[in-house]
């Protein structure tokens, strides 16, 4: 009986870029289901309000994270059902992924739950709320109500009702500016210690300039690993990597995240002898730029679900910065 012949080197070598392929990790049930089911954005919006409260050195009372949880969770249930039924309707134009899936198979019950959820925010706005904040809060939610009308509006324009390049500013750039706005504003209407000179623009306009540019970025992201193909594994000698990118080039997001964290190390270093709190949350911030770049750069190790929940779980850097003893205040 003939022996069979030993592989060449350069054959074990050709077997070896096969079976190299990097290893994909998959989100544990817990972070999968906080992502399905829209508890992602109410917990970064909580964090972030109580983030920019401890900057401030201000303590909103408890129904404010109430209110933000509520009327986050509702607009994103809503959002993600009335893009479940688009796609469903002209599947070649929407493509759904598996958190519209997860809404519209139990729309029966998220649906109520949402309305409910937008009942309890409202009665807390007309029972809790000063009149000025509600006046001044009124803006921003007419702002969201334009932006979420042009979004799903029949005409093909997001951009309803206004017309823009739909390169900028864009969608991610709009939800970044709004929701940042949304967890900006309850400590703004409280500013009982800025004393000293410049505090307002440490305090306030820096870290929102800052954490909008964040979420603009984390939108950005999103948007861009969701519109490529499936992962497929590459052939040997190919110079396309396991997500469909040509080259061994980083993308721009990459870039722009590197961009932003330094950005945000050098500005919490500046201010640290003129607002240690604020600059404590810039670093927070960058911290979070950080990982969204190393996000960006090791994407092909993830599955689709775990990358988009991890996406916004390193936005919960900001979390270290709050005194548990103060949130029980």
């Amino acid at each position: 009986m003939p022996l069979p012949f030993a592989p060449s080197p350069a054959q074990d070598r050709a077997a070896h870029r096969i079976v190299d392929v990097p290893r994909i990790f998959s989100a544990p049930r817990a972070l999968a289901f906080w992502h399905l089911a829209s508890l992602d954005a109410p917990t970064v919006a909580i964090v972030w309000s109580l983030a920019f409260a401890w900057a401030a050195r201000v303590h909103p009372p408890l129904w404010v994270p109430l209110l933000l949880a509520l009327a986050t969770w509702s607009v994103y249930v809503c959002d993600r059902l009335l893009d479940a039924r688009a796609g469903l309707r002209a599947p070649a134009r929407h493509t759904l992924r598996e958190r519209h899936r997860f809404h519209w198979r139990y729309r029966r019950a998220l649906l109520p739950m949402a309305i409910a959820a937008a009942c309890a925010a409202a009665a807390i706005i007309l029972a809790f709320m000063p009149p000025l904040a509600r006046a001044r809060d009124s803006v921003l939610a007419a702002a969201a109500l334009a932006y979420f009308s042009g979004v799903h509006s029949g005409r093909n324009a997001w951009q309803f009702p206004l017309r823009w390049s739909r390169s900028f500013p864009g969608k991610e750039f709009l939800v970044g500016v709004l929701f940042t706005a949304g967890c900006v504003l309850p400590a703004w209407h409280r500013p009982f210690s800025l004393a000293a000179p410049g505090s307002t623009l440490w305090v306030f306009w820096i870290p929102a300039v800052f954490f909008a540019a964040l979420a603009w970025l984390n939108c950005s992201c999103i948007a861009r690993w969701e519109s490529m193909d499936e992962p497929y594994v590459a052939q040997p000698g190919s110079t396309k990597n396991v997500l469909g990118d040509q080259g061994p080039e980083p993308p721009a997001t990459f870039y722009a995240s590197v961009l932003l964290a330094c950005s945000g190390f050098i500005l919490a270093v500046v201010g640290a002898l003129v607002h240690p709190h604020s600059a404590a949350l810039l670093a927070a911030g960058a911290t979070s730029a950080l990982l969204l770049a190393l996000l960006d750069r090791n994407r092909a190790r993830f599955s689709a679900l775990a990358l988009r929940a991890a996406a916004d779980l390193v936005l919960l850097t900001p979390l270290a910065l709050i005194p548990v003893a103060w949130t029980l205040k």
